[in-house]
């Protein structure tokens, strides 16, 4: 039973967030972020389409079978395929929930759909019950619902919840809402219904007009009471509710709101860092909550305020949502177990022998600098996580550059069984290493996007490459990092192609 007076929280990042352009996510990375919500106390984890794709089938159950806390959720159109596709990803789950939706504007319903209202309201019925005739618990959505008629909203949605559905959710698909006109259409559609108990509502919406966060919230106050939202606000076109907003703005102001979650906020800044280090999105750093200027204050009446009472401009704490107060984390003092709780608290589980590589690099770091940080721990943590299983292995490189020759690279690697090697000359030394892998995996990759940039600090700061490479019309993003800009560039590079070919 849901209770009247929370909040729930579905977190829909592993696919709504990824849904981003150029954001490809593997099982593992999927696994990895599925764990962190689900320490977070995330209510809901909607962990992908299965219907869209084998890769994200694969995904939906391998999270499914590994998370025994939060409710997993996977997505379907009304369509049989799709239902019976996410009810068989879902087999192992301990709390499964089938998500299924349908259209219901008319701008959809001619365009899209091809359908009348009466067949949508006979589709919503035949794909809720087949739904409900394989899972306990059945969300129905209704598509691009704020520009719907508030009437067949209502009459749709008393559809689903007499074939058996038991969470409705509002979505404003594409952003058009503002937050006045979305708390009276919520509240409309609540008193409409008038669903039995059991039965709650849900809001799902986008960011198109900067509005996901405050339309939620609006929702909410007008007794809406699960949030779909992702970490970091990822998604489709300009984003999401961002899930660290939403539960913040509960939080800080439960004055105004009056309710509650079981969401732990002190984990909303690792699980942000691991989210935008693992998709290659960067944090913009005035992102409320969880940005790197979210509590810096550099004006000196700022800077007065704060030391004498940090309240006059701090309406939360850093420590509320998981950032660091103190920047000295671990010195060449400090034992495994240290490492290994700190490595967790942001958001690596590493094992066996790649936690003790890490260990030792974390010692050898450690002795030439006089305090390690949190990025110096995420860089080391990285550097293995760029190990991904794939056709591809860099054995060695050597790089000749400079203002009298073209850039050249000796690139060898590992392909399958084979050791290659191959020369290249390019506009520079990363354009010649790219031309080089190109040819030695014959396949023409295009590069998208390329960022280069330090994450920790000093003259022996590692070096950060964040790529996006495309092939066949997928795109995907690749990371590498190393105290060498070129060793990082090439790094990047192979964990990009072996997404795309592995």
């Amino acid at each position: 039973m849901f209770e009247p007076n929370r909040v729930y929280f579905f977190d829909t990042t592993l696919r709504d967030g990824e849904q981003a352009a150029g954001v490809n996510l593997n099982v593992q990375e999927k696994l990895q972020i599925a764990k962190q919500l689900e320490k977070m106390k995330v209510d809901v984890i909607e962990a992908g389409f299965p219907a869209a794709s084998p890769g994200d089938f694969s995904c939906v159950q391998a999270i499914a079978r590994e998370t025994r806390n939060s409710v997993v959720a996977a997505l379907a159109r009304t369509r049989e395929g799709d239902v019976r596709a996410a009810a068989q990803a879902l087999a192992q789950a301990e709390k499964p929930r089938l998500h299924v939706f349908l259209a219901t504007s008319p701008l959809h319903m001619e365009h899209k759909l091809r359908m009348t209202p009466e067949e949508v309201l006979n589709e919503a019925r035949a794909g809720v019950s087949l739904a409900r005739s394989l899972a306990a618990e059945v969300e129905f959505s209704a598509e691009d619902a704020c520009r719907s008629d508030p009437d067949f909203l209502i009459k749709v949605f008393k559809t689903a919840v007499e074939a058996g559905a038991v969470v409705l959710n509002i979505p404003d698909t594409v952003g058009y809402a503002v937050p006045d006109e979305f708390g009276a259409l919520c509240r409309k559609i609540i008193e409409g219904v008038a669903a039995p108990e059991g039965v709650i509502f849900s809001v799902h919406a986008h960011d198109d007009l900067g509005l996901a966060t405050a339309n939620s919230l609006a929702a909410v106050k007008a007794g809406v009471r699960q949030v779909e939202a992702t970490v970091n606000g990822m998604g489709e076109r300009a984003g999401n509710s961002a899930l660290e907003e939403v539960v913040m703005g509960l939080r800080t102001r439960s004055d105004f709101y009056g309710l509650t979650s079981a969401l732990e906020t002190k984990r909303l800044y690792p699980v942000s860092r691991l989210v935008s280090r693992l998709c290659g999105t960067a944090v913009p750093p005035n992102k409320a909550v969880v940005g790197a200027n979210a509590f810096a204050h550099e004006s000196g009446i700022h800077q007065h305020g704060v030391m004498a009472e940090r309240t006059t401009y701090e309406i939360m704490t850093p420590a509320s949502v998981g950032i660091p107060q103190s920047k000295m984390v671990l010195g060449k003092h400090s034992g495994r177990h240290a490492f290994e709780e700190r490595l967790n608290a942001l958001g690596f589980e590493l094992t066996g022998e790649a936690l003790q590589s890490a260990f030792e690099r974390f010692k050898a770091l450690a002795d030439k600098k006089k305090t390690v940080q949190d990025n110096d721990l995420e860089a080391i943590a990285g550097q293995l996580e760029q190990t991904l299983p794939g056709p591809i292995e860099l054995m060695g490189f050597v790089i000749n550059a400079g203002t009298l020759i073209d850039g050249t690279a000796i690139i060898k690697l590992r392909v399958g069984e084979r050791v290659i090697q191959k020369v290249a000359m390019g506009d520079g030394p990363a354009d010649a290493a790219f031309k080089a892998i190109n040819e030695i995996v014959g396949q023409d990759f295009t590069l998208d996007t390329y960022q280069l940039g330090a994450i920790t600090e000093g003259g022996d700061a590692m070096g950060e490459c964040v790529l996006r490479l495309t092939l066949d019309g997928r795109t995907v993003t690749g990371r590498g990092v190393s105290t060498d800009i070129i060793e990082a560039t090439i790094k990047s590079y192979i964990h990009a192609a072996n997404k795309l070919l592995g």
